[in-house]
């Protein structure tokens, strides 16, 4: 299952500025399809427009995930402070979403909170993806490389790789993992683009994914 199986332009994501992002649904896996703790694919059906509250936030929510569910982001620190706060920004916006999927945040509201525009349709299609599936997760993902170029004081480009080789899908009413062996799919290489709201927020506004890109392999 792809974490957010968006179509790429080109064979390599990041070095190029000309890269156009989109939120075009790229594999079409479903939740259930192959087991890998996952977050954003896009598809056809119509998600609802998040709460007013998660649109138009007061206060950083406070974003919890089930203890079985296990996130990591390395390079969080760079010495640049908009560049640490674009980054920490991407990591609760990858959090906010497994935690609309995973019933800590059933609302959704974090999910509003760190997107925008096609990221935030995209985000909240693979919610729904999730329940009516009737699937959660379970596992771990390490977010690494990952990399941020800053375009202007509000606009910001980044990269970075997943490695979901220990995450994994589960049914909710039985609690059966999906357990999946580990191939050159279980490593996903994003793009994504976000912009700086009025609130100060980073948001997560276009997002793209390459699953099995040779830039991520261990």
């Amino acid at each position: 299952m792809n974490r957010r199986s968006h179509l790429l332009v080109t064979a390599t994501v990041g070095a190029s500025a000309a890269l156009i992002l989109s939120a075009c649904g790229g594999g079409g896996d479903k939740p259930e399809a192959n087991g890998k703790i996952a977050g954003g694919d896009t598809g056809s059906k119509k998600s609802a427009a998040p709460s007013a509250s998660a649109t138009q936030p007061t206060g950083r929510p406070r974003i919890e995930l089930p203890s079985d569910v296990t996130l990591t982001f390395e390079g969080s620190k760079t010495g640049d402070d908009i560049k640490d706060a674009v980054l920490a920004d991407s990591a609760e916006n990858m959090r906010a979403v497994d935690a609309a999927i995973t019933g800590t945040d059933p609302k959704g509201e974090a999910i509003g909170y760190y997107n925008t525009g096609k990221a935030l349709e995209a985000a909240l299609t693979w919610v729904d993806q999730f329940k009516d599936a009737g699937s959660t997760l379970t596992g771990e993902a390490r977010y690494y490389d990952r990399t941020v170029t800053l375009k202007s004081k509000t606009y910001a480009l980044l990269t970075f790789c997943a490695d979901e080789s220990k995450g994994y899908t589960k049914d909710k009413k039985t609690n059966k993992v999906n357990k999946t062996p580990v191939t050159k799919n279980s490593y996903v290489f994003y793009n994504t683009r976000l912009d700086k709201n009025s609130d100060g927020v980073w948001q997560t506004s276009q997002i793209v994914s390459v699953r099995g890109s040779d830039h991520c392999q261990p």
